[in-house]
């Protein structure tokens, strides 16, 4: 990398530092820190949640979908734009005005609303465990692309300056200093990938021609994905619309329901098609580029697939390009990673240790944040997949909470012991089945069999519960 890519890329992380001290001296308490004032618009709640949703994970998840599969990945991000767009519909009316009224910090404080503590506090642990994971695959996302990028940088090398910068600037300046940078990001993404990345990586690789000459006819087909993968990513991604932490926090800091509704109408088409196709479409180029020896150094044998969009922008783009679109992926990793590292903290104050209401809540809610930080920064170290470590984390939060948020939603009479018996089953058997390496039936993936789990052990205590009552 010349010295103009680097000086591009320095100015990049210095002026993303710099808005979290900006907002280390606005934040005046944990209404500030976690939602933002809620006084944030549609633009700045839209850009902000498709620059989380997606990011710098599925930014780079979705260029190694497309090297090893081609257009079919993008029907990962369509199951994003069903769920952005249920959830605008099924979900913000409900809970947007009530977290207004009662002043809502995060997701279990609703559930906490419509059951009890108990249920509250089994939410805010699961949301904090499923982020902590989540932000270490960002981390990992970042590391993967510095160490293909700069010379002699190794991952761990990569995994510890990607994760201070990110740490640091989100311990300073809190939720307006995540949503305002997303913004930032997210045009920074697409500006570089639209206007930069694609014509010069197109142009390099010979264009259709090589295309359709190199690659096998099924990846410039949408057809050449089995059912059961659409399966496993609508069940995995379309819930978390209706228990991520880091969307709730934005519902909260919205002006108002139409504001985060728009919000959310306006994420759900970027994430599809747009960002969907983008992030395939680079891949492809990376494996064509790949599979005709443009990529000095690298073969099938060793080039990750992960790694093989970050390695072909490295060796097409010109001088001064590379710094844009190297700063364009740092800031979808880093709009992401900065989400979620928020959420776990929140959860953590919030749901488990309830400090959000002392004279010290913004110096706790500060230090949880460094924590969670550090500990995702070590996760990091141990993982080698970050669309693996992505859905994983995805699985287990989904499994845990979903049911008990569809009952808290869409139940007359919800109830708080079948909520906190169906929580603990679905998050557990999920991680259980993750952790065992069992062969699932019909290549399902451990959530779906976690979710039933949840839902079947909700309707059975529901009921028996109903029945003791009638009986009394």
């Amino acid at each position: 990398m010349g010295w103009i890519d680097l000086s591009i890329f320095c100015v990049y992380l210095l002026a993303m530092l710099g808005v979290g001290v900006y907002f280390l001296r606005k934040n005046k308490n944990t209404d500030d820190y976690f939602v933002g004032g809620r006084k944030l618009s549609s633009i700045h709640i839209g850009l902000s949640v498709v620059a989380t949703d997606v990011g710098g994970g599925f930014s780079i998840g979705l260029g190694g979908l497309g090297f090893t599969m081609g257009l079919s990945g993008s029907w990962l991000l369509f199951t994003g734009l069903l769920g952005a767009w249920l959830s605008g519909v099924l979900l913000i009316p409900k809970v947007s005005g009530l977290a207004r009224r009662k002043g809502f910090l995060s997701f279990p404080q609703y559930l906490e609303h419509v059951f009890d503590k108990r249920v509250a506090l089994i939410a805010g642990l699961i949301s904090a465990i499923g982020y902590l994971g989540f932000t270490s695959s960002q981390i990992l996302a970042g590391a993967k692309l510095a160490a293909s990028t700069f010379d002699g940088l190794t991952i761990t090398n990569a995994l510890l300056i990607m994760g201070t910068i990110a740490i640091v600037y989100t311990v300073l300046g809190g939720l307006k200093a995540v949503i305002y940078t997303d913004t930032i990001q997210w045009i920074i993404l697409m500006a570089g990938l639209i206007f930069v990345g694609l014509p010069f990586a197109y142009t390099s690789i010979g264009g259709y021609e090589a295309i359709s000459a190199t690659l096998p006819a099924d990846f410039l087909s949408l057809r050449s994905v089995s059912w059961q993968q659409i399966v496993n990513w609508m069940f995995t991604i379309i819930p978390i619309w209706f228990i991520g932490m880091t969307l709730y926090q934005r519902i909260y800091a919205a002006k108002n329901t139409q504001t985060a509704q728009r919000g959310w109408f306006i994420a759900g088409l970027f994430e599809y098609p747009l960002m969907a196709f983008i992030g395939v479409v680079l891949g492809m180029f990376a494996r064509v580029a790949m599979e005709n020896h443009l990529l000095p150094g690298y073969n099938a044998a060793n080039l990750d697939a992960e790694m093989g969009l970050p390695v072909l922008l490295k060796t097409i783009l010109p001088v001064g390009f590379l710094g844009i679109v190297l700063s364009a992926y740092f800031s979808a990793i880093m709009s992401t990673a900065d989400s979620c590292l928020m959420a776990a903290s929140g959860n953590l104050l919030t749901d488990v240790f309830r400090l959000h209401n002392g004279r010290r809540s913004l110096l706790l809610s500060q230090l949880l944040t460094l924590i969670i930080g550090s500990i995702a920064l070590l996760l990091a170290l141990k993982m080698t997949s970050v669309l693996d470590l992505m859905l994983h984390s995805y699985s287990f939060m989904v499994s845990g909470m979903i049911i008990p948020v569809l009952a808290a939603l869409f139940s007359k009479n919800p109830n708080k012991v079948a909520a906190l018996l169906s929580m603990l089953t679905g998050g557990s058997l999920t991680l259980f089945l993750i952790l065992s390496g069992l062969d699932l039936p019909l290549d399902l993936d451990a959530n779906i069999f976690g979710i039933a789990g949840s839902l079947l052990v909700y309707v059975l205590v529901a009921a028996v519960r109903k029945q003791k009552t009638l009986t009394v």
